[in-house]
């Protein structure tokens, strides 16, 4: 490993880790045929000391299709951590960089190097193997506190070699050049397309304000983050150049390309998951009164240019609904990027103010609630209707009727053998509730649930929008519904902090679907369970394994399936801020993490092995 560690004392408490399926059964099984898959459970911890690491207790039980089983326990292998180089790359992993590749300094005149790990892909590109990485935000800060912006990001780009029994390397290191598409904003979740390339996010809140509605002060100080730091004060940095999908390609010579996808339109976004026709594409939307979008490409394994449609729920349960697709238009990416180049919030929008004493807005003009609790009266102005779109698609969306209520939708995964979608909620709360909101604007009335809840999307063919034109596409989710065992479940605080059931998922974030093992894989991001967990969900035996628990406070993060590679499979899941954001945090807790040396501005890549091929 060609890797100088700058924290060796992190070694034994792995923050990120991957699940690696070995390539091989043992010596005696190598006929065997794999069945099914489970996995068992990984108690919560109940000590300080097992609170303040990152471990596994499980194993994998393997069924073959002669009825015998094998168990295979789990261990773990670390790969790197972001205050490490890795190879040829002078600077640590997670050291963030201009526009020139220059690194970036705090106000503090330190190297500004994020503790926050996201997306991952690992992706075999002929006869090599890279892993592309998402360092997602970093709050700006000085003389000890923030200094109102976050950063601007990237992601990495790592080498890996793999031995015979499956072992990876982090080998050599570089960051990803985003000059090209004017810089990267806030990299959440991403995903990895059907055609080996990887389609990561922008989850762009600082940017997405209207500036006539109190939330200027944000964006501007996001504005002034780019431009100062990105462009070295060489340009103004332009709002309606972030909030898209990068896609990211990369070679076997270790280049790669970038490009954004702007006919994909516009918001903060967590992930965008392509379905199996490489061409249906769905999207969680980060954040307050969001909306599920859909996008179906012209041509398979091409997102730059298609349909963007925004989803309409009618709820006909308590946590259950029937949906339909309101078109929002046809683009390409040139479209969309020449439109950015050249089009201000106010060109596109008459935007009135709500009258608080009549509460309704001005005739002409619909009241809506889109991205956040400010009540607007917008009116789109003729013919910048497909600059609404794709610039302004959450506002767009609600203008048309489409539900644009969901709170905290975090990742998107597909079951294909199943043509289901799963959806992660991380908190069911503020717009998913009755607000008392008039009936256009208001088709959710849930019952909070603090932990939220991952629900499940089937999808059929045939389906047409609400003008009744068909949609090109055999991936349109018809309803929505929640399995018991994917519910959060909230209580009052227990002996440890806990104030959802740790025996239950809470605040669901990161997930990925396995269809060689029916499994739904789910990493939580939770205020409400004291150590975060990933879990495992069998969608046939309904059985919930708790797979990993990370050390408090830590978001797990990063989920990837990779179902096989080279003979072997892995299942990637990043943690990020350790120790952080845990208020029922005690003192023996942080002893422990002092003791451990948990260094809460660092953050770690790794795996764990010990599975036998899924074949």
């Amino acid at each position: 490993m060609k890797l100088n560690k700058l924290t060796l004392a992190l070694a034994s408490v792995m923050t990120s880790s991957a699940l690696v399926l070995s390539g091989c059964l043992s010596d005696s099984d190598d006929t065997k045929t794999f069945k099914s898959i489970e996995f068992t459970n990984t108690e919560a911890p109940s000590t300080a000391e097992k609170m303040a690491q990152t471990y596994t207790e499980s194993s994998a039980i393997v069924t073959y299709t002669d009825g015998s089983t094998e168990e295979f326990p789990l261990t773990y292998e670390k790969l790197f951590g972001t205050l490490d180089t890795v190879g040829t790359n002078p600077h640590p992993a997670g050291q963030l960089y201009d526009i020139n590749g220059s690194p970036l300094m705090d106000p503090n005149g330190a190297p500004l190097i994020a503790e926050t790990p996201d997306s991952n892909s690992l992706l075999k590109v002929g006869d090599k193997i890279f892993m592309v990485s998402h360092l997602e935000y970093d709050w700006l800060y000085a003389d000890g506190s923030r200094a109102g912006s976050r950063a601007p990001m990237g992601m990495i780009q790592t080498e890996i070699s793999q031995d015979d029994d499956g072992d990876l390397d982090a080998v050599d290191q570089k960051p990803i050049d985003f000059s090209g598409v004017d810089g990267l904003w806030i990299p959440c979740f991403g995903s990895q397309t059907p055609w080996n390339t990887h389609l990561g996010s922008e989850e762009d809140y600082d940017m997405q304000y209207n500036p006539l509605n109190g939330s200027y002060s944000r964006t501007t100080a996001a504005i002034n983050a780019m431009s100062t730091m990105y462009f070295n004060n060489t340009r103004t940095a332009n709002p309606y150049h972030y909030g898209y999908f990068p896609e990211v390609t990369v070679n076997e010579d270790g280049s790669n390309e970038v490009v954004k996808h702007y006919s994909m339109g516009r918001g903060t976004w967590e992930a965008g998951k392509v379905m199996p026709d490489s061409r249906t594409v769905y999207y969680g939307d980060d954040g307050t009164n969001v909306a599920l979008f859909m996008y179906v490409a012209d041509k398979a394994g091409d997102l730059s240019s298609g349909s963007l449609y925004a989803g309409k729920v009618t709820q006909t349960g308590s946590y259950s609904g029937n949906f339909e697709w309101i078109k929002l238009g046809s683009a390409t990416d040139a479209e969309v990027k020449t439109l950015a180049d050249t089009t201000t919030f106010d060109d596109i929008f008459v935007n009135e103010a709500f009258d608080e004493t009549t509460e309704s807005c001005p005739a002409g003009t619909t009241h809506i609630q889109a991205g956040s609790t400010f009540d607007e009266c917008l009116a789109v102005k003729p013919g910048m209707e497909k600059a609404a779109a794709f610039l302004e698609s959450r506002r767009y969306a609600a203008l048309k009727g489409a539900t644009v209520e969901f709170n905290k939708m975090e990742g998107i995964a597909v079951n294909s053998a199943d043509n289901h979608l799963y959806m992660a909620i991380s908190y069911l709360d503020r717009g998913m509730l009755d607000q008392g909101l008039p009936a256009s604007m208001e088709h959710l009335k849930m019952e909070k649930v603090n932990a939220g809840a991952t629900f499940t999307l089937p999808m059929s063919g045939g389906q047409t929008d609400s003008d009744g034109n068909t949609i090109d596409s055999p991936h349109v989710v018809t309803s929505m519904m929640v399995e018991d065992m994917l519910m959060g479940v909230d209580i009052s605080a227990d002996q440890f902090g806990n104030i959802a059931d740790p025996n239950r998922i809470a605040n669901t974030d990161n997930i990925a679907f396995s269809d060689k093992m029916r499994t739904l894989f789910i990493g939580e991001d939770s205020g409400t369970h004291v150590n975060n967990f990933v879990w495992a969900y069998n969608v046939d035996t309904k059985k919930l394994s708790r797979i990993l628990t990370n050390v408090s406070g830590s978001e797990a993060t990063g989920l990837q399936v990779v179902d096989d590679m080279n003979g072997h499979a892995y299942i990637m899941s990043n943690s990020q801020h350790h120790g952080d954001f845990i208020s029922t945090m005690n003192a023996d807790l942080e002893a422990q993490l002092d003791a451990q040396n948990i260094n809460k501005f660092d953050a770690n890549f790794g795996y764990i092995k010990g599975m036998p091929a899924i074949k």
